[in-house]
């Protein structure tokens, strides 16, 4: 991680005047936050209170113990100062074409997967656009036809109303989308979008198309059956991307068996049957950032906020899965 800040000083250097009151350091800002990942802490203000006294904490971030803590709303001012200077993503890539790590990761096999993000707002705030509704403040919406084309919520508009599956509550939330390669399960990219019923496949495409230009070849994805839609499927092979689908073939209400956009052409293949075995790894990812990260229900406000955090995530991953694949 050391040697990847080193990396980013020039990157991290033209986000700072060089005149002026000294701000945060970027490589201790950065390290604060994957700090929070780590433990999961709650608030920025919560990882200020345990810096203050935590020796590991401040060790792990490069501040000497008798050295200031810094102000959380200053904090929260240089955070938004890395995100949008894209410093996370940045930080991702130099990670992934370190020298030690670089040997780990498949060039060639892919898995993508999407899972929801909490949003940090209430069913309450949900409310008409128009700004018709009653005088409770959204308290009573029992009974009423909520959607998202004539309701937004005023505590996160970014925020959509989304159904898992069927039979299942809805929930204010996003949608969060990882690329990990399949010869160590790391996450190699990811995004943040609104949830609907056709973002995980948009998604996967951008996610896709960016990897296979970054290869230069012809690559594999796996993914579940969500995924298995005709266009989807033609899309990614015109882009050079030979899906390894799950077969969607469930039983319809009506009766009629659903058919596959995937066939024999592709399912004879053995590398189909890996893809399938390697792909479950990516739900790995997800379930340590809802367990132990700051992935299950997001703290932030607005999307670029929550891509910055489920960006950060990934990363902390990594850092976390690195060290044990480097000492087998």
């Amino acid at each position: 991680m050391r040697d990847v800040l080193g990396d980013l000083n020039s990157s991290l250097g033209k986000l700072y005047a060089s005149e002026g009151r000294p701000s945060i350091p970027p490589e201790q800002l950065l390290s604060a936050l994957l700090l929070q990942v780590f433990y999961g802490i709650r608030s920025e203000r919560q990882l200020m209170e345990q810096l203050n006294y935590n020796l590991l904490y401040r060790w792990f971030v490069g501040l000497s113990p008798d050295d200031p803590v810094w102000d959380p709303t200053t904090f929260t001012k240089n955070r938004e100062r890395l995100q949008n200077g894209d410093v996370f993503t940045k930080f991702m890539t130099k990670l992934l074409n370190h020298a030690q790590v670089r040997p780990l990761l498949s060039d060639e096999h892919f898995s993508v997967d999407g899972t929801l993000i909490e949003a940090w707002a209430s069913h309450k705030s949900f409310r008409p656009k128009d700004g018709s509704g009653g005088d409770d403040n959204g308290a009573d919406f029992h009974g009423q036809q909520r959607k998202n084309d004539t309701h937004a919520s005023t505590s996160d508009p970014d925020s959509r109303l989304y159904r898992k599956a069927a039979g299942r509550e809805a929930r204010l939330c996003y949608m969060g989308h990882a690329t990990m390669e399949n010869r160590h399960g790391l996450a190699v990219a990811g995004q943040v979008t609104h949830a609907n019923g056709t973002a995980e496949r948009r998604a996967s495409e951008i996610m896709l198309k960016a990897r296979r230009k970054a290869t230069g070849h012809r690559i594999t994805v796996g993914e579940d059956k969500a995924y298995d839609t005709a266009d989807h499927v033609a899309h990614l092979r015109s882009i050079g991307v030979t899906p390894h689908v799950t077969q969607h073939q469930t039983v319809t209400k009506t009766g009629r068996t659903r058919r596959s956009a995937i066939d024999e052409r592709t399912t004879r293949h053995p590398g189909y049957g890996m893809s399938q075995s390697r792909r479950p790894m990516i739900e790995c990812i997800f379930g340590w950032g809802k367990q132990h990260g700051t992935m299950r229900k997001t703290k932030h406000r607005g999307i670029a906020r929550v891509a910055a955090d489920f960006l950060l995530n990934l990363i902390a991953y990594n850092l976390i899965r690195i060290p044990k694949l480097l000492a087998v």
